[in-house]
Order: structure tokens, then C-alpha cells, then sequence
């Protein structure tokens, strides 16, 4: 097809300039011709190129994307207005956005910073993480398909070779070879394996691995079997060529670019979760090593790589809700053993036998209890003391299968400062003490887990004492008698309500 000149008219659609001209497909910018309708947004119009010389993947390509931009929701993807009949003049019209594509950081005079490149790969992994949730696996993620907007958050584009777990693969039914861009498809794509969302966490280590060191992990190889290397081969270290990197960063990029998915960070939300608490990083071997991959590793992953093959994958959004993340809203403050004892086994419940499901530890304590004249009651020791206090409750769960971390929150508002937490890090389960005092009053003012429970943007477990605690009797140490928290410890009722004021965490 030709290039359509401006001022075409196309289905109530104006042409405008064009503003890119790809392999696969011209882009203009368009609006309704009519002038009436506004959509409130810029917006493009895609058309497919079909010409005497352009592969059939082409229109293949275009069916997918028309299918799959129908279906996605939220900031993360460009809305979608209306599509041409392949019959006809095929072509997609969406939203416009306006903004910087990764590209421009890639080619920048001055290299990105390690805070920079963190924010870079955080916004990367929600839009990936929002894009998972909805089935959808992108499968070329590069920086050209990676725009950020102006508020920082990430749009991903062109779902040409994209996905969706509920209708068929197009690509998957027609070919059987590796489907993407050379220098940052995954290896399972290189075997024709389509769906699986770690394969995008791969790519985001490779443009992670290209902002830490200017350069591409494995080159841009152009035959079948140099794409099949990176099944066995590890790049070089990016401490090696840029030393003053921080071994937590280098610890994320090379989990990302694991040849086998099992290995790497099973979902996008745990990738955002470890950019954005870089201090709570287990550092192992991959972000201390500066000489590279041994070649006996090489060796055996070489002879397991030979066995590889095509096989499906489960929906995207099924591999997030068996790795989790589960939040735990731990109380510091008139709270009784029955009760830390009850979360703790809620939050085992909560875990299951969920390997890579990650545990955090959070408890929100008052802004007042920091001092800066006083050493004792410095925000750094403060926040010392119930960090330890989290590590002591937590360990009986200790799991080698399970991450686990700890977060110490300010605030004097406990229901938003939990609320805050849990959708800024994706939470998939929030565990909490059920607030069980003063239920006369709960009629009339919303306690703290009332508040969180109304406005979860997760599933959230509300955890009561368990039956042997309840015998322990008044005159046992820590007896909920004493006590003035949210959860009781017998038929007799004796907690004092708190209000927004107080802080039982």
C-alpha cells in the first residue's frame, strides 16, 4: 500500500503527516474530519505495509494488534478508537501519546544514573505488570516500543507480535521459528515458545543491561544460531566494564537475563518491587561476580539447551497469582501473643506452597515517635528497633522458597499509609489482625481494618486469634486483658477503640 497524502480522507478519519515509517506498518497522525467529535486525545492512525515485497507476518501482525488494542485497558497502552476492515484499507486509530521513547535515554550524550535507570526500570515492570494482568505478553519489548509520558509513566506500544491468552496466537499457529526483535527477544522465543510473561522481564534486563553499560548484552545476531547462545551463554558482568555500579543493580539485570525463565523474577511486580527497595536485595553471586560465567555452567546449560522445544504456556495472569506478593500488616503496640501468633499463621496460609511468593513485613509507626535532639529516639534508631522487631516476628516463616522483606512506615494515618504501600508495590494479599474491639462503636467509626478492607485494591484476609490462645488465662504474661489492640481474647470485650489518631502498628 502507498503512502496516503495528507489530507486524505479514510472512514471520517483526515490524514495528517506521517509521522513514522517502519518495516511493518506507516503511521500518520489523524483526526475526525467532521471536526465535532473529540476524543479529548491526540490520535494515530496505523496502517500495514502490502506491498509486492513485504512478508505475509505483516497482516498477520495487524490482525493481532487490532485484536489484542480492543481488549487492553489503563495508562500503560494507547486507547483505542476504531480499526479499517482488512478487506479494505486495514488500518488501527488510537490514542497519541506524546512523550519520550526509551531511545532518547539509550542515545543521550550523558549516560543514565543508577537513580535514573532505577525509575526507568520501574515504570518499565508496572506497565509490564498491568499488561500481564490482562493476559496480554508483549514478546517485543525494545526501546523503541517503550514511551514514557510526561508525569513519568511508561506506555508500551506496537502489539503486533503480542499474545493474548484468551484468543489464538496467530504467529504461533503459522510459524515455528523465533518471532522478534534479535537483539532482545528471549530464549524460550527462540525456540518458539510464545506467552510467557518472564520472557518480557528478559527484555527489560536487556534495556537495563544497555543503560548500565551502553551496550547490548548479546549483540544483535542475525542468524538462528546466534540467537540460540543466549540459551547457555551469559553476557559479561556490568560491573566488569563499569565498575562503580552498585552490585544490587547488576544482581537485578543478570536475574532478568536468566537463560531459563524459572530462574528469573516470576512476575514484572516482583522486579519493580526489588528496583524500588534496593536495600532489601539478597546479593548473590550474580551481582558480586566481575570475571563472568564459568564454562563448565556454560557447558551443562548447553547440553540442556538442546533438549529445548516448543510447548504452551499458561495465561499470563495465572503465573501471577501463583507468585504473589503478600503484604502483612504486623501491629507493634497493645498487642498480645494470640494475636502475632494468628497473623503469623494467616500469613502462612497466605503463602501456601507458592514457591517465589514474596512476604512483606510491614508496621506503621507515629510520626511522633522520632526525635531528632534525642539519639534514642532517632528516626534511624527507631526504625533500627522495628526492623528487628519484624525480622524476630517473621522468622518462624523462613522458607527458602519465600523472599522476604521489611518495612518500617511514619505516619499518623495508618489505614492510607497501608493503603499507599500496597498499591505502589503491586500487592496481591493483604494480611491483617481483625479488629474485633469495641464493636458497638464500629457501627459509627470505621476502624483501621474496615478503612483498608474498603479500599483494598487487592484480596484482603482479615486474621482473628486462634482458639488456644484464648485459654491461656488472665494472669498469663502479655494477656489480652491488658491489652488495648484490634483483635480479642475471650467473650469478654475490654480493647478501647482507636480513631485516627492512634497507631496500633
Amino acid at each position: 500500500m502507498k503512502l496516503l497524502e495528507p489530507g486524505a480522507e479514510l472512514d471520517g478519519f483526515t490524514v495528517e503527516e506521517c509521522i513514522h515509517s517502519g518495516g511493518m506498518a506507516h503511521i500518520y497522525r489523524v483526526h475526525y474530519s467532521d471536526g465535532q467529535r473529540d476524543p479529548g486525545f491526540a490520535m494515530a492512525m496505523k496502517v500495514p505495509r502490502m506491498t509486492a515485497g513485504d512478508g505475509a507476518e505483516n497482516i498477520v501482525s495487524f490482525e493481532i494488534e487490532c485484536q489484542i488494542m480492543q481488549v487492553l485497558q489503563g495508562r500503560h497502552v494507547p486507547r483505542f478508537v476504531a480499526a479499517g476492515d482488512l478487506s479494505r484499507v486495514p488500518y488501527l486509530v488510537m490514542e497519541y501519546v506524546t512523550g519520550e521513547t526509551l531511545e532518547h535515554w539509550m542515545d543521550a550524550d550523558t549516560p543514565p544514573n543508577v537513580e535514573q535507570i532505577t525509575w526507568l526500570g520501574t515504570a518499565m515492570a508496572r506497565a509490564l505488570h498491568a499488561l500481564h494482568q490482562q493476559n496480554t505478553v508483549h514478546l517485543d519489548l525494545k526501546p523503541a516500543n517503550v514511551l514514557f509520558r510526561g508525569d513519568g509513566t511508561a506506555v508500551l506500544l506496537d502489539f503486533g507480535l503480542s499474545c493474548h491468552a484468551h484468543y489464538p496466537d496467530l504467529l504461533a499457529e503459522q510459524l515455528r521459528k523465533a518471532v522478534g526483535s534479535p537483539a532482545w527477544i528471549a530464549p524460550e522465543q527462540v525456540v518458539g515458545v510464545r506467552g510467557d510473561p518472564r520472557s518480557d522481564i528478559f527484555a527489560v534486563g536487556v534495556m537495563l543491561y544497555q543503560l548500565c553499560t551502553g551496550h547490548l548484552p548479546f549483540g544483535a545476531p542475525q542468524t538462528a544460531a546466534g540467537l540460540r547462545q543466549r540459551l547457555w551463554v551469559d553476557p559479561i558482568p556490568p560491573r566488569k566494564t563499569k565498575p562503580d555500579l552498585p552490585p544490587w543493580l547488576q544482581e537485578v539485570v543478570m536475574r532478568c537475563l536468566e537463560p531459563e525463565a524459572a530462574q528469573r523474577y516470576p512476575s514484572a511486580a516482583h522486579l519493580a518491587f526489588d528496583l524500588t527497595h534496593p536495600e532489601q536485595i539478597t546479593i548473590t553471586e550474580r551481582g558480586t561476580n566481575v570475571t563472568g560465567t564459568r564454562f563448565r555452567t556454560h557447558f551443562k546449560r548447553w547440553l540442556k539447551a538442546a533438549g529445548m522445544h516448543y510447548k504452551p504456556s499458561p495465561m499470563a495472569s495465572q503465573q501471577i497469582d501463583e507468585v504473589p506478593i503478600v503484604m502483612v500488616a504486623v501491629p507493634h503496640v497493645d498487642v498480645t501473643d494470640a494475636t502475632l501468633y494468628s497473623l503469623r499463621q494467616g500469613v502462612a496460609r497466605a503463602l501456601g506452597t507458592r514457591p517465589g511468593a514474596r512476604l512483606a513485613c510491614v508496621t506503621v509507626i507515629s510520626s511522633g515517635l522520632t526525635s531528632s535532639s534525642d539519639e534514642a529516639k532517632s528516626e534511624t534508631n527507631v526504625h533500627r528497633r522495628y526492623l528487628t522487631m519484624l525480622r524476630q516476628w517473621a522468622q518462624p516463616l523462613d522458607h527458602p522458597g519465600h523472599q522476604t522483606s521489611f518495612h518500617v512506615l511514619e505516619t499518623g494515618d495508618v489505614a492510607q499509609a497501608l493503603l499507599d504501600y500496597a498499591r505502589g508495590n503491586n500487592v496481591s494479599v493483604i494480611v491483617m489482625g481483625a479488629a474485633t474491639h469495641g464493636l458497638k462503636t464500629q457501627r459509627f467509626v470505621a476502624t483501621v481494618p474496615i478503612k483498608v478492607a474498603m479500599d483494598a485494591p487487592c484480596t484482603i484476609i482479615l486474621v482473628k486469634q486462634s482458639l488456644p490462645f484464648e485459654l491461656l488465662g488472665d494472669s498469663a504474661p502479655g494477656d489480652a486483658s491488658d491489652a488495648g489492640g484490634y483483635s480479642d481474647s475471650g467473650s469478654e470485650i475490654r480493647r478501647k477503640p482507636y480513631g485516627d489518631n492512634d497507631v496500633p502498628f
